[in-house]
């Protein structure tokens, strides 16, 4: 294959990640919504929907190795290969994420939320603007960015820990709302994992910068 129709294929590849990145964000962004108005039809949406997300994974993961197996890559190109493997299993976790929410949707029920969703749909919005950004860099194969972003995991940390400590109050004064409160702990947690997810993708953008494999969230 001509190099300059390799290079149109990784392009592909590219595009297809942000693709990827997009229906993850639209679900993310839906589960927080669904489980604010306890939608379980909306819920019942986002377990299904999973299923597309998982279908481009495998997609964008068979190009790869078809690639990696066909064409013999340079050293750079293989790089950029394995570091669309990690980003594109990365963001199929954080689909996962969102799925679960979906099921903590239908665990809830009709019933009322044990206090209004303030600091969760924060969280969800971090994380997004954390993945918008990261994959971005990724495409610019900006290290610096990718730096910066993953820093930024610290807010999605500490919006969960608050979470955290008002649910815990909450259950010292109302016990038997347990399993209320553990299914918000659950949908926060997600949240909190979702930015962990990120903070990965940064570092695959600092390997197919530089090469070196460097761990970024040292907390």
């Amino acid at each position: 294959m001509p190099r300059i129709v390799f290079a149109r294929e990784l392009n592909l590849i590219q595009d297809e990640i942000l693709a990827l990145g997009s229906m993850v964000s639209h679900a993310l962004r839906g589960s927080v919504i669904a489980l604010r108005d306890r939608d379980a039809v909306a819920a019942q949406a986002l377990i299904q929907g999973d299923v597309e997300i998982n279908r481009k994974r495998f997609a964008i993961e068979g190009e790869c190795l078809r690639l990696m197996a066909t064409q013999q890559p340079m050293a750079r190109d293989l790089r950029l290969l394995a570091s669309v493997l990690e980003i594109t299993t990365e963001l199929e976790r954080m689909g996962d994420y969102a799925k679960g929410i979906g099921k903590i949707i239908l665990l809830i029920g009709p019933e009322p939320l044990m206090k209004p969703l303030v600091d969760i749909p924060l969280m969800c919005e971090q994380v997004l603007e954390m993945l918008d950004r990261a994959l971005d860099a990724f495409i610019r194969q900006d290290a610096d960015a990718a730096r910066a972003i993953a820093a930024e995991d610290d807010k999605v940390d500490d919006l969960y820990n608050k979470v955290y400590r008002e649910i815990i109050g909450f259950l010292m004064e109302k016990p038997l709302l347990f399993d209320r409160a553990n299914y918000l702990l659950w949908a926060a947690h997600n949240l909190e994992r979702a930015g962990d997810r990120t903070v990965n993708i940064c570092e695959r953008v600092l390997f197919n910068v530089t090469g070196e494999l460097i761990e970024l969230d040292m907390t």
